[in-house]
């Protein structure tokens, strides 16, 4: 078996930065557009339209930032833990800009911040296996408080697992290295490996199957 590929505390914050300028883009770049629309006397006709862009596009920027905060930033001090209200309310918002719908079958408790990032970054890679919309279930599995790990099912019209992110997932990319376009699936992995859980992504009868358990 290949050895995990370990990444520099520098490189690893650089690449997840590149993540989240990625998201931030299009939302950001629309609230210009509009912006510029709205200050031209002779789209007066568009400001309507500008305007909505620009409310639809703020309430984007923001979901999304407020995402990324728990699920990549530091949140909090090292060892806490986290309220998985917290994850639903950012999970919820963040999905609503997205194609699929999201059904969150997790009552309110209090998982180790590590374990909270990984749920949201299951989440953020079970979106991108349904791209033209679909239903998104997650849950916890049965296993002891002390063992908790997580459970995600995703279906829809074209699902589909990119090429790579089980090797990604495994810390073993098929080409030996990690940048920034594939860094999500390496990170979600890596963080799975810090809870001492184990990840499962399978295609299953054209539903994806996406679990995070326990290592025994």
């Amino acid at each position: 078996m290949a050895d995990i590929v370990q990444l520099s505390g520098p490189d690893l914050a650089a690449m997840l930065c590149s993540r989240v300028c990625h998201d931030l883009i299009s939302p950001v770049g629309a609230i210009g557009n509009g912006l510029e629309v709205l200050s031209d006397p002779d789209q007066a006709e568009m400001a309507d339209f500008a305007q909505e862009l620009i409310n639809n596009s703020a309430k984007q920027a923001r979901a999304k930032l407020e995402f990324a905060r728990l699920a990549f930033g530091a949140s909090s001090t090292q060892g806490t833990e986290i309220d998985t209200r917290d994850a639903e309310k950012v999970a919820l918002g963040y999905m609503d800009g997205e194609k699929a719908d999201i059904e969150w079958n997790i009552d309110p408790v209090l998982l180790p911040k590590n374990k909270v990032k990984l749920l949201l970054n299951m989440v953020l890679l079970a979106a991108g296996a349904v791209p033209r919309g679909g239903n998104i279930v997650v849950s916890l599995d049965d296993a002891a408080p002390e063992d908790q790990g997580f459970k995600i099912r995703a279906t829809g019209p074209k699902t589909f697992i990119p090429r790579g992110n089980v090797a990604l997932l495994n810390g073993v990319p098929e080409d030996g290295r990690v940048d920034a376009q594939v860094i999500q699936p390496f990170y979600t992995g890596l963080l799975a490996r810090e809870s001492g859980l184990k990840i499962r992504l399978e295609l299953v009868d054209e539903a994806v199957e996406f679990d995070a358990y326990a290592a025994k």
